[in-house]
């Protein structure tokens, strides 16, 4: 079981609450701060800012929407995966037909985030 909480657009009621989980979801991840914050649209300094608590995402910002997704994407990766964060790692940095790429290269230079996530979703719906 995940230890965050169902990340959904309306799950987090404030910025306070959606930040920390989103940076928790890069480090389970293995992911570096430059590729979060290519993730969520933002700049690095951003990143270092949120870690030290002196900056949050913006609820009404194009970052937040995209949180929210990169959230999601950690819960469904983490079901299909039972929760084997060493085989979720290896899916992201390994290369898929299906998607025709590295999803994690495709989350961080493509802007394909909704793409991954949506083919992850097809795969716990035929599971």
């Amino acid at each position: 079981m995940s230890l965050l909480p169902e990340i959904t657009a309306d799950r987090f009621e404030s910025p306070e609450q959606l930040t920390p989980a989103v940076l928790q979801v890069a480090d389970m991840l293995g992911m570096y701060g430059a590729e979060l914050a290519r993730v969520l649209g933002l700049q690095c300094g951003d990143v270092a800012q949120m870690r030290a608590a002196r900056r949050f995402i913006d609820n009404e910002s194009a970052a937040w929407q995209r949180a929210v997704l990169f959230g999601r994407l950690y819960q469904v990766l983490h079901q299909l995966m039972r929760g084997d964060e060493a085989a979720m790692c290896h899916w992201l940095r390994a290369e898929n037909a299906a998607l025709s790429g590295v999803p994690l290269l495709l989350l961080v230079d493509d802007g394909r985030l909704a793409d991954v996530l949506d083919y992850l979703e097809k795969q716990v719906a035929v599971t």
